[in-house]
């Protein structure tokens, strides 16, 4: 609340109270992002250790890392739409407590299918903590500035995730077994699960609160059969167990845009699409997931099957993406109010684009060198992405939907980056030399590279295009 003119000193003791309040908001949400894109990417550079100790083959393998994301994109909207009725703070430490239980669970499992369960937990835990944090930053935060500034901060948590989980899981399994970054992740979550209630205040919307029950449930398996269609593909998509999944996921898609647009209290308002920026948003979300995160989450695997580095070589990697996605976005948070959010869009979909296409031939090279500049550039384009996305996810609709816009975007965005890792490893293990029956091929770490430039020019495009049509017209005289 701004103070009146010419209101003394004294009246202005409430400002520093408000300062207070946000920075535990950010901190606490900022501290819980981080954990989430840790304990995503922590499976990346430990693929194959965790493969064997569970007895895992290539499409098995798929959903060790794609099981979260599933769960992810099925729960997001939902998350969000609990935490605007029932209360955000409620949802974001239901979402902490569930982390923590699913990945001690994912540390202890005895075999790949208990492992993949305990993945997709994950994945619901991730969505309400995601989907909540954004909501309470939202309402900590009111003017421009200090959502750039949040939100800024909040992107680059994912970056600094995606830095630190691989390298983690790698030096961990160096020392001792895969294991040991779950059971670690899994600690580090309950603990902020317990302090969060003092950080954090409660907020939700000024209604009553409804569960779009028939939403949630055709939203969830709609996802689902889509995704099981995408990873059982890669052995051939002519085929029952490809087709019928696809017809049944795209019926039940269609199902739940119906039932949206009649409800009473859906979970996703399909007004807001009438919002050309949350039309931006969510278009950028989804492409962002599918070029940037989906074939950014299966590199490092390809280059340390195809070159022969060691898993913490292969986390190196991994890091110098997302350091160089942490670090852009960070100092958006100083020059993001100096940029349209569909400029940074364009421009992070261009240089994502530049870095893929930099990297082609390092397998045939056999040379990971040959690869850390295209990372440098990707992960760059990365951060303006996410900053971008963050901006807009929360101030692209109204403050009593705040969480709903969130979960909306990230599931777009998680949506996107798990056709895009299916897509990937499908590519990837398809193209296939002569006498080879398994595995994956140079050939196909180009063809990977090429689908996520392919996908970050379309994701660009459709940025600009929209940002044209949307833009206003200048003023007559």
């Amino acid at each position: 609340m701004s103070t009146p003119a010419g209101v003394t000193a004294p009246s202005a003791a409430p400002v520093p109270d408000a300062t207070r309040s946000g920075s535990r908001a950010l901190f606490a949400v900022c501290a819980a992002t981080l954990l989430v894109l840790m304990n995503y990417t922590a499976p990346v550079a430990v693929l194959p250790q965790t493969a064997r100790s569970l007895g895992a083959g290539i499409t098995t393998q798929t959903w060790l890392i794609n099981a979260i994301t599933l769960g992810l994109a099925a729960t997001l909207l939902v998350a969000g739409s609990l935490g605007d009725d029932f209360g955000r703070r409620r949802i974001f430490r239901a979402g902490l407590a569930l982390l923590a239980a699913s990945t001690l669970g994912g540390a202890v499992a005895p075999n790949a299918g208990t492992f993949v369960a305990a993945r997709v937990l994950q994945g619901v835990a991730s969505a309400a903590i995601l989907a909540a944090g954004l909501g309470l930053l939202g309402h900590a935060f009111h003017t421009n500035h200090g959502r750039s500034h949040a939100t800024a901060r909040w992107a680059s948590m994912l970056g600094a995730g995606i830095a630190l989980g691989p390298l983690t899981s790698a030096v961990l399994t160096s020392l001792g077994s895969w294991r040991w970054s779950h059971l670690m992740l899994g600690a580090l979550a309950a603990v902020l699960a317990a302090l969060t209630g003092r950080l954090l205040a409660e907020s939700r919307a000024d209604r009553t609160a409804r569960i779009d029950v028939s939403g949630v449930l055709t939203l969830a398996a709609g996802l689902s059969l889509l995704l099981v269609a995408i990873t059982a593909g890669r052995t051939g998509w002519l085929r029952p167990a490809v087709l019928i999944p696809l017809a049944l996921g795209a019926l039940l898609l269609a199902a739940f845009v119906a039932i949206e647009a009649r409800g009473r209290a859906p979970m996703l308002d399909l007004a807001l699409f009438r919002r050309p920026d949350f039309r931006i948003a969510t278009i950028g979300a989804f492409f962002t997931g599918l070029a940037a995160i989906g074939p950014s989450t299966v590199l490092p695997t390809l280059v340390q099957r195809l070159v022969g580095i060691s898993a913490l070589g292969t986390a190196g990697l991994a890091f110098l993406w997302a350091g160089a996605s942490f670090v852009v976005s960070n100092q958006m948070r100083h020059h993001g109010t100096r940029f349209a959010p569909t400029r940074q869009l364009v421009l992070g979909f261009a240089l994502t684009a530049a870095g893929y296409l930099a990297m082609i031939g390092y397998a045939d090279a056999h040379s990971w060198v040959r690869t850390i500049p295209g990372l440098l550039i990707s992960g760059a384009g990365s951060g303006l992405l996410n900053a971008a996305l963050a901006r807009l996810a929360i101030t692209s609709v109204p403050l009593d939907r705040v969480a709903m816009g969130s979960g909306a975007n990230n599931t777009a965005r998680y949506v996107g980056s798990a056709l895009g890792v299916a897509a990937s490893i499908t590519v990837a293990s398809s193209l296939l030399p002569a006498g080879q029956t398994s595995g994956f091929s140079a050939h196909g770490a180009d063809a990977v590279l090429l689908l996520g430039a392919g996908a970050a020019v379309l994701g660009g495009a459709a940025a600009l295009i929209r940002r044209r049509v949307t833009a206003p017209a200048p003023a007559a005289g």
